[in-house]
């Protein structure tokens, strides 16, 4: 069995979402609950490196990060408000599903 994709969500997005992925058994982290509340995008891309997980965001700062660099494991972006609660746990669960963390090295989808 292939490794799985690992989650963490920044600041900007629900954390009922990270509830929700757990639910189905997806590990996915949030940025209030690793403690990095108010950090840098920079920070949170460390952490991400680091702990080898695919970013969900909303912010499009992520977006100008991996037009300038393909060092990190992944970024999925939805612009806020733009999908239903459901849209988007739907949308994380098939990435999951479909994609290998290897696959998502560098790689950024939108929801």
């Amino acid at each position: 069995m292939k490794d799985k994709i690992r989650f963490h969500l920044d600041e900007q997005v629900d954390p009922e979402i990270a509830s929700q992925l757990s639910r189905r058994g997806i590990d996915a982290t949030t940025t209030i609950a690793v403690g990095l509340r108010t950090s840098s995008d920079q920070s949170q891309l460390d952490f991400v490196r680091q702990q080898k997980r695919v970013i969900f965001t909303h912010d499009r700062d992520f977006l100008i990060i991996a037009s300038r660099t393909r060092d990190h494991p992944g970024i999925v972006y939805c612009k806020q408000k733009t999908r239903s609660f459901g849209e988007i746990i739907e949308g994380l669960v098939l990435i999951y599903q479909v994609y290998s963390p290897e696959e998502m090295l560098g790689c950024v989808e939108y929801l």
